[in-house]
């Protein structure tokens, strides 16, 4: 078996992306032999014996984002107690069967519930005040966080009732998997950890790197065998700076091991702080050149269609209804399809029925100086923009795995009628539509669950089971699971993100900029960043193109 692997969840949004990830994990039906749920979850028993499963996670979050309702009451109360090169992809999503805008009612926080402190983590217990409706309780040392009442429901929140991520965790984490950093706060005109110098220097706090090394070992001590690291951070903000120094860090101490990152950005689509996108803009830049230099993998993931200065509106599934407003309901919403994405891509090292790993899903898009990992933006399937790539790993799943081969004596309408499995049909559309590429595909029957706390947020003509009919049915009925088709591809279109990237920080005099500077990042250090961005961009030139990006450079 390939192992178990540790995540690590670095900044809010995520947070965001790991809770509907987490949600997915632990859905009704999701016990299906196909995948092994000790890859990410681990085992441990609760109150009365009981077993449960938690991630095997450890999240870095900031003062103001505890992970428990912030309008619940109760007094707090404290317990007692891989290689060097990494490939840079993109990601291509199809929600085989989506569902749209029911008004469903934003659920209330619920009272009775308090917080207790361990070690610097944050979990839930019931309240014992008079005016708290839970029975009496008594503090356990090691309890574990109950999940979020809101996400117990058997209704999804509409989104504009939702701040924080941990509104929809509907799974026990340990006391161990949570570490607030006090020294910047998620909200306000000032103590925000917003540059990418400032998240550099936190992990360079002997206090800060204590909690989370010990963190970390607490998880890897208990793995039967460790195949590696999967890392969610934030690239818009100062967390890009955290992710840097945490990548470094799992590089060094743990050699050999797959250090596959995601790098997350929310949706945009109209950025008035002018300040605010130029930080985010160089965050991203930093971000991306420093998680390439010791992942084995980075993908970074955006509903966005680019990461530019001026990006442009966030993409649409013609399925999904999702809020496109600059808001907290769009981390919500964006977050959940982005999860669903990381729940298909991650397959090929979950699976129970194969030996691949992290680092063979690594080194199967990593090839001739290509640094940089699936990278093109989250976008449908059916409008994909790339028309070729180098490598990819696709991943279908909701769909049966029967034979559609043509009776016998009697000729196939076409070649994939003639495939004897689904894996053969998929293998042979990839090959017919991207000739030369290496394509691993893997087919799944278990499709992806979106019970609430999962936004139902899917078109009326989709059914139970997600797919698609001519009419919508009398009564509406929620979307329990959806098939879906996920790709993670190394592709030339890296080349163009990359260096629209690059081009917009170049026309800016960030000279101006001493603020973003006075963190730590020096002036000639950025500019060097700059250069590997540049570089990075020409590796995923094909061709002619190749060549032709050469003389581009040369005149830049």
């Amino acid at each position: 078996m390939p192992g178990e692997a540790v995540t690590l969840q670095l900044g809010h949004y995520a947070g965001c992306v790991g809770a509907q990830w987490w949600g997915l994990q632990a859905a009704p039906g999701r016990g299906s032999p196909e995948l092994r749920r000790s890859a990410l979850l681990r085992t441990e028993r609760a109150l009365g014996g009981r077993e449960r499963l938690t991630p095997r996670l450890v999240a870095l979050e900031l003062k103001g984002t505890e992970p428990w309702p912030r309008t619940w009451t109760g007094a707090p109360h404290r317990g007692t107690a891989g290689t060097g090169r990494c490939a840079l992809g993109s990601a291509q999503v199809c929600f085989l069967s989506p569902r749209c805008s029911l008004q469903l009612p934003a659920l209330q926080h619920v009272d009775g519930w308090g917080s207790t402190s361990h070690n610097g983590a944050f979990f839930l217990q019931e309240d014992n005040t008079s005016e708290g409706r839970g029975s009496p309780h008594t503090s356990v040392p090691g309890a574990a966080p109950d999940p979020s009442p809101l996400a117990l429901s058997e209704e999804a929140p509409s989104g504009g009732g939702v701040r924080l991520w941990s509104d929809y965790l509907n799974v026990h984490l340990h006391p161990k998997s949570v570490y607030v950093i006090r020294q910047y706060m998620l909200d306000g005109e000032c103590g925000c950890l917003e540059a990418f110098g400032q998240g550099e220097s936190l992990l360079q706090d002997p206090g800060c790197l204590e909690e989370l090394e010990d963190r970390l070992h607490f998880y890897v001590e208990e793995c039967d065998y460790l195949q590696g690291f999967q890392v969610l951070c934030d690239l818009h903000n100062g967390f890009s700076g955290v992710g840097a120094k945490v990548t470094e860090l799992l590089y060094d101490e743990y050699s050999g091991k797959g250090i596959l990152t995601w790098g997350l950005t929310p949706g945009m689509s109209n950025l008035g702080d002018s300040q605010k996108n130029l930080y985010r803009v160089m965050n991203t830049a930093l971000g991306i050149v420093h998680l390439c230099r010791h992942s084995s993998l980075l993908c970074p993931l955006s509903l966005s269609a680019s990461l530019g200065l001026r990006p442009q509106p966030p993409v649409t599934f013609p399925y999904l209804n999702y809020d496109v407003r600059p808001a907290v309901s769009l981390n919500y919403q964006s977050s959940a399809v982005l999860a669903a994405a990381l729940d298909t891509l991650t397959v090929p090292y979950r699976l129970s029925s194969s030996q691949g790993s992290m680092m063979h899903l690594a080194e199967t898009l990593n090839f001739s100086g290509r640094k940089d990992v699936p990278w093109k933006l989250l976008v449908p399937w059916r409008e994909r923009r790339v028309r070729s790539c180098f490598a990819q790993s696709v991943v279908l799943r909701g769909i049966g795995k029967e034979s559609h081969v043509s009776s016998a004596g009697t000729q196939p309408p076409s070649l994939f009628h003639a495939c004897e499995s689904a894996e053969q049909t998929l293998q042979r559309y990839l090959h017919a539509l991207f000739p030369g590429a290496l394509s691993t595909a893997h087919v799944l029957q278990q499709p992806c669950h979106t019970l609430p706390p999962y936004p139902q947020f899917f078109s009326p003509l989709l059914t139970q089971q997600g797919f698609l009919q001519d009419k919508p049915p009398p009564s509406a009925a929620a979307v329990e699971s959806i098939p879906v088709l996920a790709a993670l591809q190394s592709s030339p279109v890296l080349h163009t993100l990359l260096t629209s990237l690059y081009r917009d920080i170049q026309k800016l005099n960030t000279r101006r900029f001493a603020s973003f500077f006075s963190t730590g990042v020096e002036q000639d250090e950025f500019q060097e960043a700059l250069e590997e961005l540049r570089t990075l961009s020409q590796c995923y030139k094909a061709g002619l193109e190749a060549s032709q990006s050469e003389d581009e450079a040369d005149s830049d």
